[in-house]
């Protein structure tokens, strides 16, 4: 039985098991930063990946996948005019408004969000050519992560959707910030209760 639940139907959208889809709560939203997100191909693959559904909750937002040989990223792919590009990293000064608006002048911006494992994303930044001289930002310390589904390597981590929905509360505010988490939230809860652990708590 356990074989054959873990070999459920899943949903393309959420990638939940299709009885748990959480989709049809999805009405994306408009925003006037556009989100960029670079997924390592091998990320792409795995059922926990959030980065996606981040995307799928915001209508200005794009994902797009490296790691094949041969690929390449035109900057005017990762960063289309007339956006100014920014990257959400570790160990980098901490986003604000006024720091971007510092270093890039005026908006409308364009949020670059490496999805991967630490060594995937600190290979993409030294890697792809279009990210080399682009301001990067970390996100101020805060509340603890609410992702209960994988173990994060690194005290303070979170899941790329809450890092993008942080980001998001400080560039456009907090009421995006908030939509954003909600479905996270119900994305988690419908992931225990798949994996018969229940409701967070």
């Amino acid at each position: 039985m356990g074989t054959r639940h873990k070999r459920a139907a899943r949903c393309i959208g959420c990638r939940l098991h299709e009885a748990h889809c959480i989709c049809n709560t999805i009405n994306p939203m408009a925003t006037r930063t556009r989100l960029t997100i670079i997924a390592h191909r091998r990320e792409l693959k795995k059922t926990t990946n959030t980065g996606t559904l981040a995307a799928k909750t915001l209508s200005n937002s794009a994902v797009l996948s490296w790691g094949d040989e041969g690929t390449t990223l035109p900057p005017e792919i990762v960063v289309p005019a007339p956006y100014r590009g920014l990257i959400l990293a570790h160990d980098e000064p901490p986003l604000s408004v006024e720091a971007v608006a510092l270093a890039l002048g005026p908006g409308p911006y364009c949020l670059v969000t490496p999805d991967g494992s630490w060594r995937q994303a600190s290979k993409m930044a030294r890697r792809i050519p279009a990210l080399a001289e682009m301001p990067r930002f970390s996100l101020p310390p805060g509340a603890p992560t609410r992702y209960l589904l994988r173990d994060e390597p690194k005290d303070g981590g979170l899941a790329t959707f809450e890092a993008i929905a942080r980001a998001l509360g400080i560039l456009e505010g907090p009421a995006i910030e908030e939509a954003m988490m909600a479905t996270f939230d119900a994305l988690v809860a419908a992931t225990l209760t798949m994996r018969g652990q229940g409701a967070a708590t």
